[in-house]
């Protein structure tokens, strides 16, 4: 009963593996050619790829400021009577604020609009790694849309490369995934390989993959905010998309958005097939078709100017044949894996004032993959049956004031595991079957700040604070320091950052000898501790000519490093741990 009690909790209260947002904030100063303040100008902020916008006027000192701007590119504009009309282009990021100045020139017999400089996508106050992939990019890279693959990630990511059918970032697999800014807890690792998201539904990709806030928590190797279509880039339009290509495969998507002032929708339905699914031992494609199945729904009502409610909700259904050798083939092995995904999450996003910003979270993820060894598999046939239910939420506080861009927050979640896993000794027609259910469940509390001590130079700091449950019990008090430094004139950005993480562990994985031996030797469930991490990186960013040049070094110690160990010849694998590991490296990159 205490379990269940203290489930609910964690269900009602707050929480997640990770805590984000998809929203940044704009502020700047309107001032006239005697830099005196211009009070009443009209601004707007506007998006470049959909219909979404923003007004205010500029106070009394010239200032103005825009709170729950979400994550893309956008036109800001500002105007006043007897003053030339003036634009501009910005980056938003989530969680960072961006700051703007505007000189209004006086008003000529002939007044035109100035649209001037190409956005930075990284802002010069983080100390954070960041590459943006936006849909366009996504749907003009080869493979990029499709439902299976991964190239909007491999194509623009420095370091990123799919192994055995799973997603690496800087030599690690344990990633956080958010969708717009809400965590997709999963803390089993590797034992999924089917997709989480369509790409078709993806408006923007923001992926961190070193010098992490404290808010973006307890997966050292990446963070992937997923900033889905909402309907704000659609006016009661649909869209049909079907193909047909080699290996029969084909992936499609019916999907429909509209909008008005204060209500945006966003649904779709897809399917896929292929004759080429996982990646094969040899060359020819023996036993790997695969087909899919998902459905996704987004909707947005802005109740009043300072409140907006989001509710995102998806489904799932993958089914993949394992990939035989030849020899396999020949003894008619017949492996296969049947995976299941859904999630519903809820956020409510309040503005208080000018400066403030509260966002609550609730979720419920449902993830399960279910491996069946054929009936000729020698010498054993091995069943891996796992489901897992998350239930937590994220409660989140943003002040924008001053010189400061902070942030606090509280996290957790509940998770239920129910895991079956079976070997069959066909010669012997021995067997062994065991069924495990365990909860476990994950707090974390994070505090930081963005502090610009002048014009060049930022100071990024904060603390993660994270208790871990399940098997056994983890603590862990995690500090975050950076620095950024943008050098006059020439914009230059030059970052360094120290950091500690924690990152939970799956609940279970299963000891024992297992595949080489007869299965009468026996296995049983066994716990892991959490990996934990020490990382530091410095590196430099390049804007030229519309051009962006980046290059980072990083390092990273680990212990408890997590890894994996495969399941038969299927690319699905156990998690393990290695005492220690070591990864560090050079990237660069030119966009």
């Amino acid at each position: 009963m205490s379990v269940l009690r203290t489930f609910m909790a964690s269900a009602v209260l707050l929480a997640a593996v990770a805590a984000a947002t998809i929203f940044g904030s704009v502020r700047g100063l309107v001032h006239d050619p005697e830099h005196r303040p211009v009070q009443g100008a009209q601004v707007t902020i506007r998006a470049q790829d959909s219909q979404w916008s923003q007004t205010a006027a500029s106070t009394g000192l010239g200032e103005f400021q825009f709170n729950t701007v979400p994550a893309g590119r956008y036109v800001l504009s500002v105007s006043a009577p007897g003053f030339k009309a003036q634009s501009l282009k910005v980056a938003i990021n989530s969680g960072n604020a961006v700051n703007v100045h505007f000189a209004l020139a006086l008003a000529a017999v002939s007044e035109e609009v100035q649209v001037t400089a190409t956005p930075e996508e990284v802002g010069p106050q983080s100390s954070t790694t960041v590459s943006v992939v936006r849909q366009k990019q996504i749907a003009s890279t080869p493979g990029a849309d499709r439902s299976n693959s991964m190239a909007m990630v491999t194509a623009y990511v420095p370091g990123a490369v799919m192994v055995h059918d799973q997603l690496h970032v800087r030599g690690g697999h344990q990633m956080t995934w958010l969708l717009d800014g809400i965590p997709v807890p999963n803390t089993n690792i590797a034992s999924n390989v089917g997709p989480q998201f369509d790409p078709k539904n993806i408006d923007q990709l923001e992926v961190q993959r070193g010098g992490l806030s404290a808010e973006y928590g307890d997966r050292s190797y990446g963070v992937f905010n997923v900033i889905t279509r909402n309907g704000f880039e659609r006016n009661n339009e649909g869209e049909l998309v079907l193909n047909y290509g080699n290996f029969n495969t084909t992936d499609d998507q019916l999907s429909f958005g509209s909008h008005t002032q204060r209500f945006a929708y966003y649904a779709s339905l897809d399917g896929n097939r292929s004759d080429l699914g996982l990646e094969t031992p040899v060359p020819q494609a023996l036993h790997d078709a695969d087909n899919g199945l998902g459905g996704f729904a987004s909707l947005i009502f802005n109740r009043t100017p300072s409140d907006q409610l989001r509710l995102v909700t998806s489904v799932r259904r993958d089914h993949y044949q394992i990939p035989n050798t030849y020899e396999q083939q020949a003894s008619d092995t017949r492996d296969a894996q049947a995976e299941q995904d859904a999630f519903v999450d809820f956020s409510w996003a309040h503005t208080e004032g000018e400066h403030v910003l509260l966002t609550v979270s609730p979720f419920y993820h449902f993830n399960r993959a279910h491996y069946r060894g054929g009936p000729q598999d020698l010498p054993v046939s091995p069943e891996d049956d796992r489901g897992s239910n998350y239930a937590g939420g994220v409660v989140s506080l943003a002040v924008v004031a001053g010189r400061n861009n902070a942030h606090f927050g509280v996290q957790g979640f509940a998770q239920r595991d129910n895991d079956f896993f079976g070997i069959t000794n066909s010669p012997a027609d021995a067997s062994l079957r065991q069924r495990t259910m365990l909860w476990g469940q994950l707090e974390s509390a994070f505090l930081e700040d963005q502090f610009k001590a002048t014009r060049w130079l930022t100071f990024n700091g904060g603390l993660r604070l994270s208790h871990f449950s399940g098997g056994l019990s983890e603590t862990a008090a995690d500090p975050r320091l950076g620095m950024a430094i943008q050098v006059p004139r020439l914009r230059w950005v030059l970052r360094a950052f120290y950091g500690r993480y924690y990152q939970a562990p799956p609940l279970l994985t299963v000891g024992g000898p297992l595949l080489d031996v007869a299965a009468t030797q026996g296995f049983g469930f066994l716990p892991l501790r959490g990996e934990r991490d020490w990382e530091n990186e410095f590196g430099l960013t390049i804007p030229l000519c519309g051009w962006s040049f980046d290059v980072d070094h990083f390092h990273t110690s680990a212990t408890n490093y997590f890894d994996h160990d495969a399941l038969g010849n299927s690319n699905i694998f156990f998690p393990v741990t290695l005492a220690a590991g070591r990864i560090h490296g050079w990237e660069a990159s030119a966009r």
